[in-house]
């Protein structure tokens, strides 16, 4: 198996979060297809990813991709003193007092999606319907730039058709080109990220591809390479369209992309820029529109190394950030905000830095029989909350009890803890003799393909 991403969530959630978290329903401890055993799977535990109750899936030869996991790990129950045991996801037990825990409170964030990914690793700092599907307006466009930057000499000339200028929404952005105004791939990217042009957009997929459709294709395939699973474009500006359409977490894919291409970096970090005359405007100096890159500006916030605004009637507010403190890149995405991306992206990045610069503590597992539980740093049972604990995260439950088998949100999501208690994510879990894959986000995937190329109906089944 193939894993993809890891999500990361805070620990210490406090009440006044719960709200915006979404809940577990009832909590029934059974699997999600009815019939099953009372933990989900039928017949003896396997040494699949994470070390018990998952498998290598179906297809796969034996014993590929199986290892220990940490959720088997040595030190269950095995303790020497009060506060000594390493806990059931400890690593082999080596544990001398607890395990190192996100102490930090997670940022409220106003706009309906965003995440925050680490742009070295790829995993999620933070996710809001992460994998939700909204309209992304202009932030499209670091899409576009990294296929010109990729497929184009930035000494191109790129010649601009009537197509190009016309087929445009009433009041989109332009550059002010007109049918047959030259400009070079440089130029003309920096009208795109900067001034965010959109017939400029047109003009650089017809150049790249030879005509808008089929750089759409290119869009979308481009895409897929990069892991983006509910993606798909169909033009190279963001304007409206209702199959048009991307996920905070695919944006963040293809924002991280963008930001590793140095072309696309620098242009995107450029404050100011001057196009030359065309055959109806003269020269003229563009500006980024990204606010948090101006010094003298409110929103400046400092480590910002590029972005991309977007905005529609229908995508509402929309922004991609890359910032970098002391080694440590960010990407934040938000989406379908209402005026507050600036605050949501500035309190994303806050957290963000706080985490990877070591807002951590020691805190503890305690054993009460066959139960597990965990004490956080302020004397209290972790309780109706995720926590990241040794990098897995853990459910627990309202009584304290640490979550294993399946639990089934209120949004009819449904999730898989193993016996170790560390969420499963990115891998196949049998269930009566039936297959369910639990997407990088550790939610079971329905209706869809796999990463690694099976099908699930709609119940999350393997159709075989």
């Amino acid at each position: 198996m193939v894993k993809r991403f890891n999500r990361i969530w805070s620990i210490a959630i406090s009440l006044s979060l719960l709200a915006s978290v979404p809940a577990f329903g009832d909590i029934p401890i059974v699997p999600p297809i009815s019939g099953g055993s009372d933990n989900g799977i039928s017949g003896p535990e396997t040494a699949g990813p994470g070390g018990d109750n998952t498998q290598s899936g179906p297809g796969a030869s034996t014993g590929t991709g199986n290892s220990t996991g940490t959720g088997t790990s040595a030190g269950t129950g095995n303790s020497t003193g009060p506060g000594t045991s390493a806990g059931p996801g400890a690593t082999q037990g080596s544990g001398t007092g607890g395990s190192v825990v996100n102490t930090l409170k997670q940022p409220e964030i106003q706009a309906q999606g965003a995440v925050l990914m680490d742009a070295a690793t790829g995993n999620l700092l933070y996710s809001k319907e992460a994998e939700t599907k909204f309209y992304p307006a202009s932030i499209t466009k670091l899409m576009t730039a990294l296929l010109v930057a990729e497929k184009c000499s930035l000494d191109d000339t790129v010649t601009f058709s009537k197509t190009a200028v016309t087929n445009l929404e009433s009041g989109a952005v332009t550059l002010g080109l007109v049918e047959g105004d030259k400009l070079t791939v440089r130029q003309s990217l920096y009208g795109l990220l900067l001034k965010s042009a959109n017939e400029v957009a047109n003009g650089l997929a017809e150049h790249t591809a030879g005509s808008i459709s089929k750089f759409a294709d290119m869009m979308n395939a481009r895409a897929k390479e990069l892991g983006c699973t509910n993606t798909n474009f169909v033009n190279p500006n963001g304007l409206n369209n209702s199959n048009h359409y991307t996920t905070p977490h695919d944006m963040a894919l293809i924002a991280r992309a963008a930001f590793q291409n140095g072309t696309v970096s620098k242009i995107a970090s450029t404050l100011s820029y001057q196009i030359p005359a065309t055959q109806k405007a003269a020269a003229r100096t563009i500006s980024l529109g990204h606010k948090m890159l101006y010094p003298n500006d409110a929103r400046y916030y400092q480590g910002v190394i590029g972005g991309k605004t977007g905005y529609t009637s229908l995508a509402g507010n929309t922004l991609v950030t890359c910032a970098e403190r002391d080694g440590v890149r960010l990407i934040a995405v938000i989406m379908k905000s209402k005026s507050t991306q600036y605050t949501d992206t500035s309190a994303l990045l806050d957290y963000g830095f706080a985490l990877k610069s070591g807002g951590s503590q020691t805190a503890k597992w305690q054993q009460e029989g066959a139960k597990w539980y965990f004490v956080k740093n302020d004397g209290n049972r972790a309780a109706n909350e995720w926590m990241t604990i040794d990098g897995a995260d853990y459910w627990f439950d309202s009584d304290g009890t640490m979550a294993t088998g399946w639990r089934h949100y209120s949004n009819d999501a449904w999730y898989y803890f193993k016996s170790g208690g560390a969420m499963a994510s990115s891998t196949w879990v049998e269930s009566d003799g039936q297959w369910f894959y639990l997407g990088a986000d550790g939610a079971m995937m329905k209706n869809t393909v796999t990463p690694d190329g099976y099908t699930l109906d709609a119940s999350g089944v393997w159709v075989k």
